[in-house]
C-alpha cells in the first residue's frame, strides 16, 4: 500500500466522519438546479457527497483509493437507505465507460499535482455531451489561509492546489456557467474548518 493510500485510510478509519456527514453547501447548491441522471463523484471518501445526491434520487457512481472511506460510505448510505455504486482504486484501473455520466463532482478532490490535469481529462471523456461539471477545491491562494490556521485543512503543496487558468486548460469544450475564486467559511467534520480559498466552477460540456 503506498503513503498516499494509508493517508487517506489512516484519516477515514475513526469512527467519526472526517469531513462530516452533510453535503458540501456549494455541491447541494449547484445539484438541486438540476435534473436527476447519474452522476459521478471521484476522490469520494466518506460519502456525504454521494450520499445526499443518492437521497435526491440520482443514480449514483463513487470511487477513492481508501478502503475505509468506501466502509464509512457504504454505512452512511445504509442509514440514508439509499444505495451508491463505490469503486476502489485509481481510475484508469476501473470500468466506466465513456459518456456514461450526466454529472461528474469534484468536491475537494485533490490528486496527487503529477496526475491531477490527467484526470480531469480522463474523467471528461466519461461525461456526456451536456452534461455538467460542478467543482469546489482550494485555490493556490489558500496557502496563505492555511499559514493563519491549520484547522481549514488542504494540501499544503501549490502544486496540489488549483487557479482558474489550470481549470480553463484542464476544461477547454465547456461552457462556463460559473467560475470565480473567492473566500469562504468552512464547517465540514474535523478537518475543514475556518476561512479558506476556493475555485468554483460549475460548466457544460460542449
Amino acid at each position: 500500500m503506498n503513503n498516499w493510500t494509508q493517508r487517506w485510510d489512516d484519516r477515514y478509519s475513526s469512527e467519526e466522519f472526517a469531513y462530516g456527514e452533510q453535503p458540501n453547501n456549494y455541491l447541494k447548491e449547484q445539484i438541486e438546479k438540476l435534473q436527476h441522471g447519474s452522476i459521478l463523484f471521484p476522490a469520494e471518501g466518506e460519502g456525504r457527497n454521494a450520499v445526499f445526491a443518492a437521497k435526491l434520487g440520482w443514480k449514483v457512481a463513487a470511487f477513492d483509493i481508501s478502503a475505509e472511506g468506501k466502509n464509512k460510505a457504504l454505512k452512511l448510505a445504509e442509514t440514508n437507505n439509499v444505495s451508491i455504486d463505490y469503486q476502489i482504486g485509481e481510475l484508469e484501473t476501473l470500468s466506466y465507460q465513456p459518456e456514461e455520466f450526466d454529472a461528474i463532482a469534484l468536491i475537494y478532490a485533490h490528486f496527487p499535482a503529477v496526475i491531477k490535469a490527467a484526470i480531469h481529462q480522463q474523467l471528461d471523456s466519461l461525461l456526456k455531451k451536456g452534461g455538467i461539471i460542478i467543482f469546489e477545491a482550494f485555490s493556490k491562494k489558500h496557502l496563505e489561509y492555511l499559514a493563519i490556521n491549520e484547522k481549514v485543512g488542504g494540501p499544503k503543496d501549490i502544486e496540489s492546489l488549483f487557479s482558474i487558468e489550470e481549470i480553463q486548460n484542464d476544461f477547454p469544450n465547456y461552457e462556463i456557467i460559473e467560475l470565480e475564486e473567492k473566500e469562504i467559511e468552512l464547517h465540514e467534520g474535523l478537518f475543514h474548518n475556518g476561512k479558506g480559498s476556493v475555485i468554483r466552477f460549475v460548466g457544460r460540456k460542449k
